[in-house]
């Protein structure tokens, strides 16, 4: 017998996931700290040293948001699902947006119009222009 109409259609309610998303935070937050430490040190080992700090205190408070986004928007499932799978989904990427405005001060819905790819292609190729400058000097 398979699972079909309203079974499927309902998301999960909120808080049913949250003990789930609590119990992937420590490895969210290594996941944060790796791509934060990759995304702003680039092949630099002595800067990617450095950062380590910073992005350790970025990713408490980035995972905190990420679960808490996540429990309250009903999509828990499916974000726990796409994150197994080691893939962000357009549930999570909804969420990681929502979380990286209110991380930098903006309203959550600002960056709603902006992919992912787009947002690191804009801080990566500013590094990648700062980097080709300096090597010009």
């Amino acid at each position: 017998m398979a699972l079909s109409g309203p079974l499927l259609a309902a998301p999960a309610q909120a808080g049913l996931m949250r003990p789930v998303l609590e119990l992937m935070r420590p490895q969210l937050e290594t996941r944060i700290i790796r791509a934060c430490v990759d995304a702003l040190a680039g092949d630099d080992p002595q800067l990617a040293s450095q950062l380590q700090r910073p992005c350790r205190q970025l990713a408490a408070p980035a995972s905190r948001c990420l679960v808490r986004e996540t429990d309250a928007s009903g999509k828990g499932l499916a974000v726990v699902g796409e994150l197994m799978q080691r893939e962000l989904g357009p549930e999570g990427e909804r969420i990681v947006k929502r979380c990286i405005a209110q991380l930098v001060g903006l309203p959550a819905n600002s960056l709603e119009g902006v992919s992912l790819r787009q947002l690191g292609q804009r801080f990566g190729g500013s590094r990648r222009e700062r980097s080709a400058a300096e090597d010009r000097r």
